[in-house]
């Protein structure tokens, strides 16, 4: 007799038997999504063992959700998740054995539908969407497919191949096996010798976390011990596994196998199943545990001496680098002790800088510029004079590039004397503490001028013909009127710093090297590559030929950038675009559009020389580049600057159109114009082992 025959299972309704009528409460899925009469899947309780809830389909198991462990269904760990949304309730007396659910207040309505493709599917109210949606399914894969693996056979979805054997056990067919024909199970490889015989005794193998095999013709029983159920077992020779009945508790009940074990799978949160093998089996196990954990200690052995080495390396490491530090430190007072740069004590620069406070509150009175070198503080000497301390990052204090620009800066610029010149105070050196100490240029860098939207327009034309000549004369020095002839090889705005009267000096000789060329050849080689990218000649650049005429080249690129206010850059050729200019005979639409319109007849004459003048300095070839001697007075209008020829372009000139300025959109096509060419001056057999940029 037959209770219930539908395709849903509603909240408070059970599936099961009532044992004492023979009422049968099943599901049957319809025929088809739209056919509403029986169909192949039926969804019934199995009493035979321990009770679990199957799906069968013609006369055969599909699905099973494994024997209730008194918290849910073995087969579907999942359940303890749902918790706080279903309430489940299995009976199991002698009168019937049954399961339903009740939806927990304030949870959405639910349902079980087994579809017309025997799946179970647990269906949830979306309020939101006003439809049902699919919270659980099963089955879910591949091993949860009836007998999946066979006897004796444990499938894992996560493996590539998902069946395996038991441990003690083999395929029965090892062909079917490789063919991945696995239903045929496996076979022991030792048989059980229950009386003590060659098997040499019994013991029990434990697989953990499994849905246990099927529990149609189990014995289960209630009341007993795990321990009182491994003793059963061990006494009858028919028994093949067992497991307990409950899992609340650690564990209670007893279920015994006495057939295959079919149907096993590997869950997350699954329940132990100890088989029955013979001994010999079970010490193959204990070998293979042992020759395993020797594999595992020698490993950790192995990592440990990495470790120590590793430590030793580490530690010869920082030997050698305290050395170093120790030679490094001995350089720099040999230096110190040589060299005319007075010094400071470190208390001294602490309480002039606020004990190189950066904190925000104070950062903007405090620091006033940041480079790889490290920051440079604002300080008051005691005797209240205005200082900027360049103080080398802790970072770097062990940097053969920070200790060479500290020592360049320290050596040259305090023999260096020019009101064009950054003038070096001092400097300090405290353990791993050096410190350089400037005179404070209040208007800080030319580039927070001419590439300020704002402040750009304050910059009138005279103002920045006096910083143009100011820079000239003071590269001049340092190539002619200095006794040490110095190349700077970093020449940029950012170097360029302006006094609170806005007089230039040239500033940062961290890169700058001294002249050494002899008298006939005025020029030498490096395989170091430093510098800016746009300022660098491309001589330079290309074959290291270090001469005076590297710093003509980036003083013309300056001299662009000041008349202009643009940048030279990636994106935008600032030399092909001026010579577009001078070659139309407009240098004078090259000036900054926030000052073209005041300026005079006479300044926009003056600014075509400048443009002129530029293009001189930035020709090619290092020979057709006047000297600073000639430079300056051609920016005076002493002397006519000669007609240049067109520069080289050594930058991508693809999306110039696009990149250069919209206030200047007439000359943008004529900049194209512009062919890049061969160069031909540089010594083509040199080579740059190193490019390192700034």
């Amino acid at each position: 007799m037959f209770a219930l025959q539908s395709c849903t299972f509603l909240p408070e309704m059970r599936v099961g038997k009532n044992l004492r009528t023979g009422a049968d409460w099943s599901l049957w899925s319809w025929r088809s999504a739209d056919d509403p009469s029986p169909g192949d899947f039926r969804y019934v309780m199995d009493t035979g063992g321990s009770p679990e809830l199957h799906v069968w389909s013609h006369g055969r198991k599909t699905y099973r959700t494994g024997p209730w462990n008194g918290v849910r269904f073995s087969g579907i760990p999942e359940m303890t998740t749902f918790g706080d949304m279903f309430e489940f309730q299995f009976t199991d007396t002698a009168d019937e054995v049954s399961y339903m659910f009740r939806d927990r207040d304030g949870s959405p309505m639910s349902r079980v539908l087994l579809n017309e493709s025997g799946v179970m599917q647990r269906m949830v109210w979306d309020a939101a969407s006003g439809s049902w949606s699919n919270f659980w399914s099963g089955p879910r894969g591949q091993c949860d497919s009836y007998g999946r693996c066979g006897a004796f056979g444990v499938c894992n979805v996560v493996d590539a191949t998902p069946c395996s054997c038991v441990r003690g056990f083999a395929p029965r067919s090892a062909a079917e096996w490789y063919m991945r024909n696995t239903s045929g199970g496996c076979a022991r490889r030792t048989p059980l010798q229950c009386a003590g015989g060659a098997g040499g005794g019994v013991g029990f193998y434990l697989l953990r976390g499994v849905k246990l095999p099927d529990t149609h013709s189990c014995a289960v029983d209630a009341g007993a011990t795990l321990e009182q159920c491994a003793r059963r077992c061990l006494a009858n020779c028919s028994c093949t596994a067992y497991s307990a009945a409950d899992i609340r508790g650690g564990g209670s009940g007893c279920i015994q196998w006495f057939d295959d074990l079919m149907d096993t799978r590997f869950v997350d949160g699954g329940q132990d199943l100890y088989a029955r093998l013979a001994s010999s089996e079970l010490d193959a196990t204990k070998n293979t545990r042992k020759k395993f954990a020797a594999v595992i200690t020698l490993v950790i052995v192995g990592f440990a001496l990495l470790l120590l080495s590793l430590a030793f390396v580490i530690w010869r490491k920082m030997q050698r680098s305290s050395k170093k530090v120790t030679m490094v430190d001995e350089a720099i007072e040999l230096m110190m002790s040589s060299s005319e740069c007075p010094t400071y004590p470190l208390g001294t620069i602490r309480t002039a800088t606020n004990g190189f406070c950066s904190c925000w509150i104070l950062e903007k009175l405090n620091v006033i510029g940041r480079g790889g070198f490290g920051v440079v503080y604002k300080g008051q000497l005691p005797d209240g004079q205005q200082v900027a301390v360049k103080k080398l990052s802790a970072e770097n204090t062990n940097s053969v590039q920070g200790l060479n620009e500290f020592i360049n800066e320290v050596v040259l610029i305090s023999k260096l004397q020019h009101r064009n010149l950054v003038r070096l105070l001092g400097c300090c050196v405290h353990c791993r503490e050096r410190m350089l100490v400037y005179e404070y240029m209040s208007n800080k860098s030319l580039d927070a001028f001419i590439f300020d939207e704002r402040r750009r327009a304050s910059l009138r034309w005279k103002t920045r013909l006096d910083i143009i000549l100011g820079i000239a004369r003071g590269v001049l020095y340092l190539h002619q009127d200095s006794w040490l002839n110095i190349i700077h090889r970093d020449l940029k705005a950012a170097n360029v710093l302006l006094d609170a009267d806005m007089v230039a000096k040239i500033s940062d000789f961290g890169i700058a090297r001294l002249f050494s060329g002899s008298a006939d050849r005025q020029e030498t080689i490096t395989r170091t590559i430093i510098g800016t990218y746009g300022y660098m000649a491309p001589e330079y650049a290309m074959d290291g030929t270090v001469s005076f005429m590297q710093d003509v080249y980036s003083f013309g690129v300056l001299l662009l950038e000041i008349v202009s206010g643009s940048k030279n850059h990636r994106s935008f050729n600032l030399i092909a675009y001026a010579w577009g200019l001078w070659e139309a005979g407009r240098s004078h639409d090259l000036i900054d559009p926030a000052i073209r319109s005041d300026c005079t007849g006479a300044e926009l004459a003056k600014a075509a020389t400048c443009v002129q003048v530029a293009l001189l300095c930035v020709q090619e070839c290092p020979t057709q580049r006047p000297p600073m001697a000639n430079v300056i007075p051609m920016l005076s209008q002493q002397v006519a600057p000669s007609q240049p020829q067109r520069p080289v372009v050594c930058t991508p000139m693809s999306h110039a159109h696009a990149a250069a300025p919209n206030i200047w959109p007439a000359a943008a096509a004529a900049a194209l114009a512009v062919d890049a060419r061969e160069i031909t001056c540089g010594n083509s057999e040199l080579t740059i082992t190193h490019l390192e940029g700034r």
